[in-house]
């Protein structure tokens, strides 16, 4: 984003992009707005490739409450929340910090929370060939909470589930009621 966008902007609602609280407001939103849509130049699929581990585990694994920070494409307001991710490795695991990166990489974009749920998921299950995903993401949205409906206390809770948390209805609930839900 350009520094001339943001004036233009603060310009068009009757705001003096040169008042003294106004001045480097431009440069700061510039800034902002790069690190909130660095996911675009990350690549999610790659920040897993280097972190495979061979080892002989086939018992689910979960990654509970990984903090989600992202910009809803509709309104270009943020959401929040938390996304917890299970998968059962066969022979082979992630570094744990691998799957949180993944999780930023698809949150730093514009993004709907079902699109991103789905992504993580998909991402998780291939480079490993695992048994199965599960992904579950609980946000609010500043889009519902400042806006429109002024719902500051509703939560959209979305589910990616592939392989055997799909198709086994035991293993997902197992997932479900390890991440409290």
């Amino acid at each position: 984003m350009t520094e001339d966008i943001v004036k233009q902007l603060l310009a068009s609602i009757g705001e003096d992009p040169a008042r003294e609280g106004l001045r480097d407001t431009p440069a700061r939103v510039a800034r902002a707005w790069e690190h909130l849509l660095q996911g675009y130049s990350q690549d999610p699929a790659g920040i897993l490739k280097g972190a495979i581990f061979t080892e002989e585990s086939d018992e689910m694994v979960i990654v509970k409450d990984i903090e989600v920070y992202s910009v809803c494409e509709h309104h270009l307001l943020p959401f929040f929340g938390k996304c917890h991710i299970g998968y059962i490795p066969k022979g082979r695991v992630y570094g744990v910090s691998k799957l949180a990166r993944v999780v930023d990489s698809f949150s730093r974009r514009l993004q709907l929370q079902e699109r991103l749920t789905r992504q993580i998921a998909e991402t998780i299950m291939e480079p490993i060939g695992a048994e199965g995903v599960g992904v579950v993401i609980e946000a609010r949205h500043l889009c519902m909470m400042m806006r429109g409906v002024s719902k500051q206390n509703s939560v959209m809770v979305t589910s990616s589930m592939l392989g055997s948390f799909r198709g086994e209805p035991e293993t997902r609930m197992e997932f479900l009621r390890l991440i409290g839900r």
